[in-house]
């Protein structure tokens, strides 16, 4: 897509980060932005940031979750503009734990929102978008979508169900008028790790050395961020990678597929934190 002026699109997770970056971005160029989320102060603070640059938006109360409600938006917002050509699939959530003691509750919790909030959204706006004479479709997928880590498998689940949902759905719409691309970002400075459900028996450190630990590692802002997506888009990239991190990590997974978890100590951090665990345990019962 080249010419972005007077267009629509509609962003989930646009109370905060990314969302909100790519509304503020998409607005400089011209577009009115529908901002959906839960976070209803966050998308009046994110929609007063967008009417001060004599930006056109508007604010939907959304759980990404819900197939009916996704729906329900997508009729409002037709009703409203008349037409959508662009969708960012964007909300998402975050689960640190073990496979074997989260619980269902908590995974299904992550999928819905990560996984089925990109599929509810896809659905409920493909037939307005697929009426556009230029068409996008962006669902942010993760780093974490092209290599896994321990402690993150619901995560990991759900970016690669996403990558793989989006990758599909790009190939199905080869020569219609709809482009489609999954974003890959590394470390964003965001309130993800904030906001997640984490199990703090499995970690090394506490809450507050965990987040400070993200955030010295995230490098990225949301801004930067949404730049480098609307580039993407520009050019008609079908993955687009946000970061250093995600480039090179991207990389080393391709080159090593199958001995990328040995060679970056994944697993052999997994069986040290097995030793010491048993060693305590040994010292406790002595």
């Amino acid at each position: 897509m080249k010419d972005f002026k007077n267009k629509v699109a509609v962003i989930t997770g646009a109370a905060s980060g990314i969302g909100r970056a790519l509304a503020i971005n998409l607005s400089k160029r011209g577009v009115n932005v529908v901002l959906a989320d839960k976070n209803m102060k966050g998308l009046a603070e994110t929609q007063k940031m967008i009417i001060a640059l004599d930006g056109i938006a508007s604010i939907h109360e959304l759980d990404v979750s819900d197939a009916a409600a996704f729906q329900a938006l997508a009729e409002e917002v037709e009703s409203i503009y008349g037409q959508v050509h662009m969708l960012f699939n964007n909300a998402g959530v975050s689960l640190i734990d073990r496979a074997s003691d989260q619980s269902l509750e908590d995974f299904h919790w992550l999928m819905n929102i990560n996984f089925w909030g990109v599929v509810h959204g896809c659905k409920a706006f493909l037939p307005s978008l697929k009426k556009a004479d230029e068409a996008v479709i962006v669902n942010v997928s993760s780093l974490f979508g092209l290599l896994a880590l321990p402690l993150q498998s619901a995560y990991n689940a759900s970016k690669f169900a996403v990558r793989g949902y989006t990758e599909a759905l790009r190939i199905e719409m080869c020569g219609t008028s709809v482009k489609v691309s999954c974003v890959h970002p590394g470390g964003i400075k965001t309130d993800i790790t904030k906001n997640a459900k984490i199990n703090e028996g499995a970690m090394d450190a506490s809450l507050e050395q965990i987040n400070a630990n993200f955030d010295k590692q995230a490098k990225t802002t949301p801004e930067q961020a949404a730049e480098i997506i609307m580039k993407g888009i520009e050019k008609q990239n079908r993955r687009i990678l946000i970061g250093p991190d995600a480039k090179i990590l991207d990389f080393m997974v391709r080159l090593f597929p199958a001995r990328y978890s040995k060679l970056f100590g994944f697993e052999k951090g997994v069986i040290n934190k097995r030793l010491e665990l048993k060693a305590e345990k040994t010292q406790f019962n002595s």
